[in-house]
């Protein structure tokens, strides 16, 4: 049985978990905390980053757009007008940047930084960087979430989805990254009606389910987090 190594938490995790399970696959889920940086992880990905994706012959494949890519190239053709990556070049272009946009940039300016200050911290040894969250680094992430908010709705307000006229990695990853911020109820939903009404079309997929009934040690969601009419 192919094994997808993960964390709740993880927007990169959270998008390859959409992406298998939009294409069908099933694999065992196996949660891993990266800053512990087991010698049984590192011999898989010597970054310990996340996801890690393990097939049933045991090969690794480490990252979410390697293994994206990967998925859709062997599985891509067989869904046809459901396929998740454009057959069109530049389609697929688009598709690929936003994905990034939302994996790396969106990433790095607000979503890896709330999650590390608001749930890994809380987790971590003082000898792994655990401790009482920065609040300078709270509010800079917060400060940055406005203006992604902004470019989400202007995204979903003038397309039927964000990257064209299909659903696409580009929606996973946006959606992603959105849970994981909504889960710690960091977004203002009365601001941004456009990328709500899109989200709400998103996560009431099945292969949102899942997401939708974990909880992390420590933090509870906020109130409409599983509600698909929130």
């Amino acid at each position: 049985m192919p094994t997808l190594y993960h964390h709740p938490m993880s927007t990169a995790s959270r998008f390859i978990r959409l992406v298998l399970s939009e294409y069908g696959y099933q694999p065992d889920l196996a949660e891993e905390q990266p800053w512990e940086k087991r010698r049984d992880f590192l011999a898989l990905n010597p970054a310990a980053t996340l996801p890690v994706f393990v097939d049933d012959n045991m090969r690794a494949l480490c990252g979410p757009m390697v293994i994206a890519e990967f998925v859709d190239e062997t599985n891509g053709v067989l869904k046809r007008d459901r396929r998740l990556l454009a057959e069109d070049p530049f389609q697929r272009a688009e598709i690929r940047r936003l994905t990034e946009w939302f994996l790396q940039k969106m990433e790095g300016d607000v979503t890896r930084p709330l999650v590390r200050e608001r749930i890994f911290k809380l987790q971590m040894t003082a000898s792994q960087g655990g401790g009482a969250p920065d609040s300078k680094m709270l509010r800079t992430s917060r400060a940055n979430i406005r203006q992604h908010m902004k470019y989400l709705s202007w995204l979903a307000g003038s397309r039927t989805y964000l990257a064209g006229d299909r659903l696409s990695y580009a929606d996973l990853a946006g959606a992603a990254a959105i849970s994981v911020l909504d889960y710690m109820g960091e977004i203002d939903w009365n601001e941004s009606p456009t990328a709500k009404e899109w989200y709400q079309r998103i996560k009431s997929r099945p292969s949102f389910r899942p997401l939708l009934a974990e909880r992390v040690r420590g933090l509870t969601p906020v109130s409409h987090y599983a509600d698909l009419d929130f």
